[in-house]
């Protein structure tokens, strides 16, 4: 154990139940770290040392691959051929009934953070026309602030204080779960609410953040759920899906509602299958697109339904997603082929930046690794925040001097005609006129717009800062040339990056994709007014709208790095496949770009807390090394037939802390290494001492129950731990016969197999062990997935990481 260093990770506190490994995971780390003796006779040190050449031997693998022991094979041949029809369409049941509640979900966050906002911006504008009238406007700058930093501070407390594992989009979380890695508490009922409840406040809060991101987080666990019928959390069982209690079912059914989450959030069914395939399951098959596929879709169609409903348009299925781009009609949206290197170009510019933000955001969580880590400091800064965010808005727009003309075709989005303070004089009394096609909120929102402005005139600074992120893209996308003034643009664009890139990664729930789009939008806007102004005058080709477009899509790729699936999330979102190819020639030019400098976002934070995450493909230059160089030896083994007491002290011993055993037979007296005959797992000995299944005990008591398969998908997935079982002093002596529990038929390699062979089966498997043997079949190591993800290609060649107890 080389290099043994501490550090705040995705882990804030252990875990209630006192499970060995089950702390809390967080992606900005919420704690205290459990110092050496020795640290607290120094005294505890004023910062956490960091260092991410380290791996984390906190983090379990899944057990992706079946056990096929004895009660495994016998249950399998007693099933039926109806009985195998009857699981099939069981799994249909769960994908429509996941992307239902997914859509339920995102339905119920949409509408109160409409009406939360609305109810604040109420407040602030009867505020406004009250101190405008007799001066002191800094005090609604104030009540703005103190209101947006108490939604934030509520979003905070509930998330530093109750689940920190809700904090940030958890993409990262999600994409670590589906690779593999056991991320503790990441797919719980508690985290859900917590989620749900902190995207909402961070939201009306008025921070540089979207909903979109938490979606996928919120489908995952949602999945999590009902896959299994039941909650863990409630101890409600509900004696259905049992047979899905397993980790090779349960991570299916949470990619598809990973996808149902950004189905939701985009309207985008084919895009949520294609960011699962991408962007999450390590492991696929055609049955398995087609079901998520259909969770996607009905996780569109039940948004869309309840929507419609709210909307008072019943069956009007117009509005797919949490966010709608608008429809770019095709006429508008003409490109000419000279125009192609321009977005490739817009492709790179993306890349550069979000290769910036990314290592902004990369020093900045660092730095709240080493000093925010107690959940009050992280409260505070979140609040801090915040009243940051509404003061830099208000300042933008009061000194802002970019007033346009209300036209009629304003009038729609704009009905809230208000006399307002001016530069230069004081008006009267506000007159409203709300339009009923729009909401309250979206109305009293629009009284920001004419800040500052004479009356007929409106400000587009305030279109841009003082509207929810996801009407700033559309408007972005859809105003008349000449709407926004490129000054205007240019300081949006400056004020929103540092302000997006600030607030991701606090102790709130939120997501980074309607924040990327949005800074993309603005500058790919005023790149399109800037070409116009440099081309021939009167030019139509440059439309502004289109190159807002091709901005978001290029800053988003920038950042994030997603190709195939943000191509048809962008497509979908926009309802027009016209887009399909300078998008994708973006996304991929932002992609190479941005890669030359630094990793996406996701990548960064996952490599930041140490996880042991596996890629495609091993480390290019790794053929050199082999099984027995990568190996963990000498291995803990078990006999067939072993002793209990034996078995105890091994599970007891908390410096090694195995998860798999292999089950050797010795051919010969002294016979050293042992022959393989299996392999056994920690969370089945657990099991088989907590029902004492002793070989004296068999014979002694002719009418005891034999154990089943049922016995251990009951104790999944939060298997008791060793200290939880009480084994006497007789008991110890006793034997345990591990042959019908174990798996007669582990994965093995010859110590002689080369790493890129050793990675592609374990990695293509899902396996959690993989035994090396000699030419005579006895152990002599075992890799797991530690062993693998410690060696990575860095700037200087083939590195290995140290391993480290954080």
């Amino acid at each position: 154990m080389a290099n043994i260093t501490k550090k705040v990770s995705w882990s804030s506190r252990a875990d209630e139940s006192g499970a060995t490994g089950e702390g809390t995971p967080l992606l900005n780390g919420s704690e205290q770290p459990r110092y050496s003796r020795q640290d607290s006779l120094r005294g505890r040190p004023k910062e956490i040392p960091h260092n991410e050449k380290l791996l984390s031997l906190k983090y379990e693998s899944l057990d992706y691959d079946n056990s096929e022991n004895q009660l495994f094979l016998e249950e399998e041949r007693r099933m039926s051929y109806i009985g195998f029809r009857c699981l099939e369409i069981s799994r249909w049941v769960v994908c429509g009934l996941i992307g239902f509640l997914t859509g339920l979900i995102a339905c119920f966050i949409d509408i109160v953070v409409e009406t939360l906002a609305g109810v604040k911006y109420l407040v602030v504008k009867e505020n406004i026309e009250k101190f405008t009238e007799v001066g002191g406007l800094s005090i609604s700058l104030i009540l703005w602030a103190v209101l947006n930093s108490a939604f934030v501070m509520v979003g905070a407390v509930i998330v530093a204080f109750f689940e920190p594992i809700a904090a940030g989009s958890g993409i990262p979380q999600i994409k670590c779960y589906l690779n593999g890695v056991k991320i503790p508490r990441v797919v719980r009922l508690k985290t859900l609410v917590v989620k749900v409840g902190g995207v909402i406040c961070s939201v009306v809060g008025g921070l540089a953040v979207g909903k979109e991101g938490p979606m996928i987080h919120s489908g995952a666990v949602v999945a999590a759920g009902v896959s299994q019928g039941r909650s863990t959390s409630l101890k409600k069982d509900f004696k259905i899906f049992e047979y899905f209690r397993r980790d090779t079912e349960k991570r299916d059914f949470v990619s598809a509602g990973a996808a149902a989450g950004v189905s939701a959030a985009f309207g985008a069914p084919v895009g949520g299958v294609l960011f699962s395939l991408e962007e999450g399951a390590s492991f696929w098959n055609q049955m398995l697109t087609w079901r998520i596929f259909f969770a996607s879709m009905i996780s569109t169609f039940t948004l869309n339904f309840f929507l419609s409903i709210y909307h008072n348009n019943t069956g009007d299925l117009s509005n797919p997603g949490l966010i709608n781009f608008g429809r770019f009609e095709s006429d508008s949206v003409a490109y000419n082929l000279y125009e192609i290197p321009l977005f490739i170009a817009m492709g790179a510019i993306g890349g550069l930046l979000g290769a910036l933000f990314n290592v902004l955001n990369y020093w900045l969580t660092i730095f709240r690794i080493r000093y925010v880590h107690r959940p009050c400091l992280q409260v505070m800064e979140a609040m801090l925040v915040a009243a940051v965010t509404a003061t830099v808005s208000f300042a933008m727009i009061y000194f802002s001097n970019d007033c346009q003309p209300l036209g009629p075709e304003h009038a729609e989005e704009y009905p809230l005609q208000v006399h307002t303070h001016t530069h230069t004089q004081t008006s009267a009394s506000p007159c409203m006129v709300l339009t009923s096609s729009l909401t309250t909120s979206s109305c009293l929102l629009c009284f920001f717009f004419f800040l500052f402005c004479a009356d007929g005139e409106y400000n587009s600074m305030a279109t841009a800062f003082f509207n929810t992120p996801e009407r700033s893209v559309r408007s972005l996308f859809h105003n008349q040339p000449g709407t926004y003034n490129p000054l205007t643009l240019g300081m949006f664009t400056l004020t929103y990056f540092f302000l997006a890139c600030w607030t991701y990664g606090l102790t709130v729930s939120a997501g980074v994709f309607i924040p990327s789009l949005l800074i993309g939008a603005a500058w790919g806007r005023l790149f399109g007014i800037l070409l116009a102004s440099i081309t021939s005058s009167g030019s139509i080709w440059a439309d502004p709208g289109k190159y807002a477009l091709i901005g978001a899509a290029a800053q988003l790729g920038g950042i994030v790095r997603m190709t195939l699936s943000l191509t048809v999330i962008m497509v979908e979102a926009t309802g027009n496949v016209t887009y399909g190819l300078p998008i994708m020639l973006v996304l991929m030019t932002a992609k190479i770009v941005g890669d030359y400098f630094v990793e996406g976002l996701y990548d960064i934070h996952i490599k930041l807390q140490s996880v042991p995450f596996l890629h495609w493909e091993a480390p290019a230059t790794s053929h050199w090394l082999t099984a027995r160089e990568v190996m963990s030896s000498p291995v803990t083994c078990f006999n067939r037939i072993e002793k209990v007491g034996t078995i105890v002290d091994v599970l007891s011993n908390t410096s090694t802390n195995h998860n798999g055993f292999p089950v050797v037979v010795h051919v010969a007296p002294g016979d050293e290494p042992a022959k393989l005959c299996g392999l056994i797992l920690r969370s089945q000995l657990i099991v088989l001492l907590k029902h004492k299944v002793f070989v004296e005990l068999a014979r002694s008591r002719l009418t005891q129950r034999k154990l089943q398969l049922k016995d251990f998908r009951d104790a999944y997935p939060r298997f008791p731990p060793i200290q939880s079982i009480h084994v006497s002093q007789d008991e110890r002596e006793c034997m345990m016969d591990l042959t019908e529990f174990m798996n007669p038929t582990p994965y093995t390699v010859p110590q002689e197999t080369s790493l890129p062979r050793v990675f592609k089966l374990f990695r293509a498997l899902g396996l959690r062990h993989l035994v090396v043997v000699d030419d005579q079949n006895r152990v002599v190591g075992l890799v797991t997935r530690k062993d693998l993800a410690r060696y990575h290609l860095g700037k200087h060649g083939l590195e290995e990481l140290h391993l480290a107890q954080t």
